[in-house]
């Protein structure tokens, strides 16, 4: 079989032959040598239908990393002849398009030359109207293109060509429209290179975002427009890609001016609707948070002595993340010093919100002294060291607080001296605690907290009692974790600790948190409550109860 065009034209045999030869460096060397590349090219514009996909597959393969196919690509007018393919069939394939657009990305490649060919022949109309396409496999090769063209050489002109209002924005937006509604991208796609580079490495971040709103001006927030889905997903976007480029000064300033448009809309919603009817606002709050967290991180990932984080200081972030936390109302404290939960406080935005900005707060300490003295001068500490709480609706929120408090104090001398002078001056009483049947009090030597037993003493009498409430209800384990004998057994044991260390066998039972929580299995609650009575039953003096004698409880196995 021939493995070159010859002047009598080709067959489809000899194409798919030609084909498997330019898939390897040594048969692309070898077609170039032959002339191959010419020959296709001089045949491309008078291409039928079944011979111009195999031929533009061709052309690709033989672009792909060969600097002389390349260069005679663009001898051979290569750019007039791909182009023509585009408008000689009456319906262009989405196949057909999207291959040209391999061909200008492969040959773009070979050099500034190459760039600014491809650039002047088919920016801005032409890659326009390729981006109206509704085909992602099409935006994303339209992507590989312009993504090649921005890289290297006189890339910040093009890019900034790429970013004008009238001439390249419409391409970027059009794009970003049609990507929005795949499901999932993957990561190696051209789509996130090209946007990880225009709106996070280069100045084009708010551009991008604004002009994907509902209104084309700047500060939404301010005419009560919420985000549009659009905005959401070019968010979602670079959240996923921000590890992979390096974070420039002008987008994280964006971030956070629209953050605080963000929770400008949100806190506005969130007084005539409830936290799920506050529309995209939130999604994107949640977002702008985790990416100013991220930013918040480079000098930590990196060793260039930029740190975009810096400029922060000059928009008072911190002022801004200890409001949010003030904004948020903890809890007060009844008279008796139980915790009472307002019932006017204000919602958190989102699940994990108050997490989030601590968060930020804890990358944005580490290494800066002038963040740590800043928190000390708004009165921050205290309210820092009230986020050290477990709570079940914020996984990690302790840990994420405990490290913050750390990063607050590492090598800062006032920080921790101001520490050392908070004063422990009364107790607090959470809910758990106190259906426990327990109190914290402060020991008078020590000065340090302590758990106090809130129930009455027991007598023999009373503890038989129990022991047959505890029969009454061994069936029910829900009344029996809640039941007044069940408390009463664990407040006996709990003051009896020199009788209770002569049963080892029952001390790690009682030391258990399935005891403590009152919150295992019907089974393993049985069997624990079980062995507390069955001790308690061989006391003497219970034994010789009145109810003891008249019910004549036995011990259970």
């Amino acid at each position: 079989m021939a493995t070159h065009l010859g002047d009598e034209g080709d067959t489809l045999e000899t194409l798919e032959h030609l084909l498997q030869v330019s898939q390897t460096a040594a048969g692309r060397a070898r077609l170039n040598a032959e002339g191959t590349l010419t020959a296709v090219l001089r045949r491309l514009s008078s291409s039928p239908s079944p011979f111009l996909l195999p031929r533009l597959y061709l052309v690709r393969n033989l672009c792909y990393c060969d600097h002389a196919n390349q260069e005679a690509f663009l001898a051979a007018g290569g750019l007039d002849r791909v182009a023509s393919a585009l408008i000689g069939e009456p319906s262009v394939s989405m196949e057909i398009v999207r291959t040209v657009l391999q061909v200008l990305a492969s040959v773009a490649a070979g050099g500034e030359a190459h760039m600014d060919a491809v650039w002047a022949r088919f920016f801005p109309v032409w890659f326009r109207e390729i981006s109206r396409s509704s085909d992602p496999a099409i935006c994303d090769a339209l992507c590989g293109v312009l993504n090649t063209c921005c890289t290297a050489g006189e890339y910040r002109r093009r890019l900034s060509e790429l970013c004008e209002l009238e001439r390249g924005l419409p391409i970027l937006l059009n794009i970003v429209i049609t990507m929005s509604g795949v499901c999932v991208l993957q990561k190696e796609a051209y789509f996130y290179w090209l946007l990880g580079k225009v709106c996070i490495e280069e100045t084009y971040f708010t551009l991008v975002f604004q002009g994907l709103s509902s209104v084309n001006i700047i500060g939404i927030a301010s005419c009560g427009v919420d985000f549009t889905k659009e905005q959401i997903f070019l968010l979602e976007t670079l959240l996923d890609g921000m590890l992979s480029f390096p974070i420039s000064k002008n987008f994280a300033l964006g971030v956070l001016q629209i953050l605080i448009e963000a929770y400008t809309i949100t806190t506005a919603s969130s007084l005539t609707k409830s936290v799920a009817e506050t529309g995209h606002a939130n999604t994107a709050l949640q977002y702008l948070l985790l990416m100013l967290r991220d930013i918040c991180s480079c000098k930590q990932r990196s060793t260039s002595t930029e740190d975009p984080a810096d400029l922060f200081q000059c928009e008072d972030l911190i002022e801004l993340l200890l409001r949010f936390l003030r904004e948020l109302e903890p809890p007060i404290t009844s008279d008796n010093q139980e915790i009472q939960p307002l019932s006017s406080s204000k919602l958190a935005p989102y699940q994990g919100f108050q997490k989030d900005v601590v968060s930020i707060i804890c990358n944005y300490l580490h290494g800066r002294k002038h963040v740590q003295d800043e928190i000390r001068k708004q009165d921050g500490i205290p309210l820092l060291l009230q986020q050290c709480i477990v709570d079940e609706s914020y996984p990690y929120m302790r840990k994420i607080a405990t490290l913050t408090i750390r990063n607050l104090l590492e090598g800062n001398v006032a920080n921790q001296y101001e520490v050392a002078q908070l004063e422990l001056k009364e107790p607090l009483i959470t809910p758990q605690i106190a259906q426990m049947g327990l109190r914290v009090e402060i020991d008078e030597d020590t000065q340090r907290p302590k758990l106090v037993n809130i129930l009455p003493d027991l007598d023999a009498q009373t503890l038989a009692q129990c022991i047959y409430e505890f029969d009454l209800n061994v069936a029910s384990p829900r009344c029996l974790s809640t039941s007044l004998a069940t408390k009463a057994l664990i407040s006996f044991i709990a003051q009896a600790p020199t009788t209770l260390a002569t049963d080892q066998a029952l001390k790690p039972t009682l030391s258990s948190n399935a005891v403590c929580r009152l919150s295992c299995p019907r089974r393993q609650l049985w069997l624990i409550f079980a062995l507390i009575r069955n001790y308690l039953c061989t006391r003497e003096a219970i034994r010789h109860s009145p109810i003891w004698i008249n019910n004549g409880l036995p011990l259970r196995q």
